[in-house]
């Protein structure tokens, strides 16, 4: 009896050490690590005691509704592809109660455009629109970032996917 008794009282204090309580000193907002010659971040710091939101990868809706249908023509090219595939995250986030400014990480994924010269991907055009949501005059937060060219998605006529973290303010 003597032994449950101490095995339970050293039970009780090995698990208390486990666990770290959140003290009252400790930061509860995000921290930004910020390259300044950069468009995205070092990294992103969240807190123990926020919520986070994981998208799932997004794509963009149809452009040209008179274009074919599953063309690239009708999708649009990458620069059309990344506005729109924002906008999709962009509504996504709203209806979980967020917003683009709550973002702090992206993983984005750009194919080849087979209409480009080499079927090149397109960096650039994806990086002036995401300049369009972050790091300026209406949002100028920055997001961590990974911005990978893959050799083609789950659709011939998909050249932008975007995922997102987001924490809840």
């Amino acid at each position: 009896m003597k032994f449950n008794i101490l095995l339970l009282f050293l039970s009780i204090l090995f698990l208390s050490k486990c666990t770290r309580p959140i003290a009252s000193d400790e930061p509860t907002k995000v921290k930004r690590y910020d390259r300044t010659d950069a468009s995205i971040l070092k990294g992103v710091s969240v807190p123990a005691d926020k919520q986070l939101f994981f998208s799932s990868g997004q794509v963009t809706a149809p452009v040209h509704l008179d274009a074919p249908d599953k063309s690239l023509e009708r999708y649009g090219n990458t620069y059309e592809q990344s506005i729109g595939t924002l906008e999709k995250l962009k509504g996504v986030l709203n209806e979980a109660g967020l917003s683009m400014k709550d973002v702090v990480y992206l993983g984005v994924f750009i194919a080849p455009d087979p209409r480009t010269p080499d079927s090149k991907i397109d960096f650039d055009a994806w990086f002036k629109a995401y300049g369009s949501y972050f790091n300026n005059e209406s949002n100028p937060n920055k997001v961590a970032r990974t911005t990978l060219g893959v050799a083609a998605l789950a659709r011939p006529y998909l050249l932008v996917e975007v995922e997102a973290i987001a924490v809840y303010p």
